[in-house]
């Protein structure tokens, strides 16, 4: 087969979605199936994925472009240039597809937030991407969901016959694993001058995250006496400067310590220097942190929503998001009981190592294949 995958959404600073496609095209390409896939990919996102190593890889780059210019130019341009490259098959691999194409398609959804959150994403995004997310879940011949909860959100709010769509989880990445190198690790500490305790946060400061109610349960928990700092990794998103006057509300500022976006190399290392890692996003089409966390022998307390009891399973502890009672005693037990986080972290190694990107292409691939045997 010769399938052609657009990675054009890839951003310069890859989070959740971002990484997907990394990872995804990589695996495919280390699968030695003998297919070959076009990459579809923006100058940067070449950079971000390739390596030399994999032959099964040939690439068509463009211009690197804006979020709504590179719409325009996916239905307009990309249509042409999948029918030039002699593709059977495009994989769009970040919810939407061209109109016009001539070959079979799939699309992947990572999550359902257009439609259950909409007031979380941005006037444009709220106004464009509901109408080409259900144009494209009309028109694919499959779906990929990164998990169930994303394919039954979608089965229910778009109304997409359930053989269509197949939950394919993500992987956790190699690089995330229990790292032992004392100056590896004192090297990154300095670097991002991290405190030497501390709780851990990772993920966009936007709306969704939380983060508000992660400030008032910490708040709890410093009123109880532990003083041990919260450091929170990510870039900041649309409306971050709420999570900045909740932590002056709070009077928090000496304690709340911010890295700003990470690259992975290191974020695997904060992950292993951390004592417990938070994370109570309202809503997650898969939520790749906390597996990482787990994957990096890091106890963990999140969301019991959307995807996360799927992935994290008895293997951290789950909370209500909006309990902020709840999280604050999640947070002191699990900092004073060092038997529950030596628990955890073991059986938090064990379940991430199920979620491997090789499983992942693997799967996708049986996905292409039916799709192209169907006449």
């Amino acid at each position: 087969m010769r399938i052609g995958i657009d990675a054009t959404a890839l951003p310069s600073q890859p989070a959740g979605a971002g990484n997907y496609m990394i990872h995804l095209i990589r695996a495919l390409g280390s699968l030695g199936s003998g297919h070959e896939f076009v990459v579809f990919a923006h100058r940067h996102g070449f950079d971000l994925i390739h390596t030399p190593d994999l032959p099964a890889l040939s690439w068509v780059l463009t211009n690197d472009k804006r979020p709504f210019q590179r719409l325009i130019w996916e239905q307009a341009t990309l249509p042409d240039l999948a029918r030039r490259s002699g593709v059977e098959l495009l994989h769009s691999l970040h919810y939407t597809r061209p109109l016009r194409l001539t070959c079979r398609s799939v699309v992947t959804f990572h999550d359902m937030t257009f439609f259950l959150y909409p007031k979380m994403h941005t006037l444009p995004k709220r106004l464009i991407f509901p109408l080409a997310i259900r144009q494209s879940a009309r028109s694919a011949e499959a779906i990929i969901a990164v998990s169930e909860s994303t394919r039954q959100d979608t089965i229910r709010l778009l109304g997409v016959p359930e053989e269509k769509i197949i939950a394919i989880p993500n992987g956790v990445g190699l690089e995330f694993r229990v790292i032992s190198n004392a100056s590896l690790l004192s090297e990154v500490r300095s670097k991002y001058h991290l405190p030497d305790e501390f709780i851990l946060y990772v993920g966009q400061i936007q709306p969704r995250k939380n983060l508000p109610t992660l400030l008032r349960s910490y708040k709890k928990l410093v009123t109880m006496g532990e003083k041990i700092p919260l450091v929170i990794v990510g870039s900041f998103g649309w409306m971050y400067k709420n999570v900045l006057r909740e932590i002056d509300v709070l009077g928090l500022e000496k304690l709340v310590h911010f890295t700003g976006y990470t690259p992975t190399e290191d974020l695997s290392i904060i992950y292993n220097l951390a004592r417990v890692f938070v994370y109570v996003s309202i809503y997650e089409g898969f939520g790749l942190p906390p597996l990482e966390a787990m994957a990096c022998g890091t106890p963990v307390i999140t969301s019991a929503v959307s995807s996360m009891p799927e992935h994290v399973g008895d293997a951290g502890i789950l909370i209500p998001p909006d309990d902020e009672d709840a999280l604050a005693q999640a947070m002191h037990l699990l900092l004073n009981d060092q038997a529950l986080r030596e628990h955890l972290s073991e059986k938090g190694r064990i379940q991430a190592a199920q979620f491997t990107w090789e499983r992942a292409a693997q799967e996708t691939l049986r996905v292409y294949q039916r799709v192209l045997e169907v006449s």
